[in-house]
């Protein structure tokens, strides 16, 4: 018996060196840097596509309507003739303005809102949440579409639809990390030195909750991404005929069965920038949990 143990207690201290809980974060990095390599590689396709398109995204050859993927038209070319690998290059730009923008709007107005929702509490908070509830309770989709029908589709009102639709979101998750620092004690500490409660957001609780302020950013990331693309994929992009992924899958979906490449190329764009933010941000969430 005291053989055995001797014998597999190598086995166990072994087991407990080489598997530390620390070490099971290591392939975590391999995540971070393929969402990385994604967002980035879209960004910089959206700054210099005009040098890396081969033909013009918007030039048209009725004669090579539908061509199939291969020689001068890498991926094919759509019903018009234009070479769908240029317009997928293209259409980087506007999803990449728009969406990040957007963001930006959300995350300021959210966190602006949440702390103070989760800061004073008491009938602030309830008047905060009963307007974010409502909110939450129309379909953000229904309403970004009567807003650019009304408005118009130029990239302000994109900016302005999208954004306004994820504010209540990051609204709630701020006020929840806020709730979690306002019952600390270096909270209660600020509180008897008599700081305002301008004070106590700005200087005390929103350090402290940057973290989830970061996690939301690049989760509505790719949310705004896939919003701005589903808007242009309902005729309410920028402008008709616009090389952008959403009105590219929405002009050549009648052709998916007989040239699926004019399809698939933009909706696998757009798979692949979303998935890269999702990466990115599942990586900073699973960090910020373990920390």
């Amino acid at each position: 018996m005291s053989a055995l143990r001797q014998a597999t207690a190598p086995v166990a201290l072994v087991t407990a060196v080489a598997l530390p809980p620390g070490r099971r974060r290591k392939r975590v990095p391999i995540v971070l840097a393929l969402g990385l390599l994604l967002v980035l590689g879209w960004v910089v396709v959206a700054v210099f596509w005009p040098q890396l398109a081969p033909q013009d995204p918007q030039l048209q050859h009725p004669a090579h309507r539908l061509a199939a993927p291969g020689g001068a038209n890498l991926l094919g070319t759509d019903q018009f003739g234009r070479d769908t690998f240029s317009r997928v290059l293209a259409g980087a730009r506007p999803v990449l303005r728009i969406a990040p923008v957007a963001t930006l709007l959300a995350v300021v107005a959210g966190t602006a809102i949440g702390l103070l929702a989760g800061t004073y509490g008491r009938w602030v908070d309830g008047v905060i949440m009963r307007v974010l509830d409502a909110v939450l309770v129309f379909p953000s989709i229904i309403a970004s579409v009567l807003f650019v029908a009304l408005l118009g589709h130029s990239a302000a009102v994109l900016v302005l639809v999208i954004g306004i639709s994820f504010v209540p979101i990051v609204a709630r998750s701020v006020r929840a990390a806020t709730l979690v620092e306002r019952a600390k004690p270096y909270v209660d500490a600020a509180r008897l030195r008599g700081e305002p409660g301008w004070s106590l957001m700005l200087r005390e609780i929103l350090p402290n909750v940057a973290r989830t302020v970061l996690v939301e950013a690049t989760s509505r990331l790719g949310d705004a991404v896939f919003a701005v693309a589903t808007l242009a994929f309902l005729g309410l992009g920028q402008e008709p005929g616009s090389p952008d992924w959403g009105t590219s899958v929405s002009d050549n979906r009648a052709w998916l069965p007989t040239a699926p490449w004019t399809v698939l190329a933009p909706a696998l764009a757009i798979a692949s920038l979303v998935v890269g933010v999702a990466l990115v941000a599942d990586d900073l969430r699973a960090r910020f949990e373990a920390a």
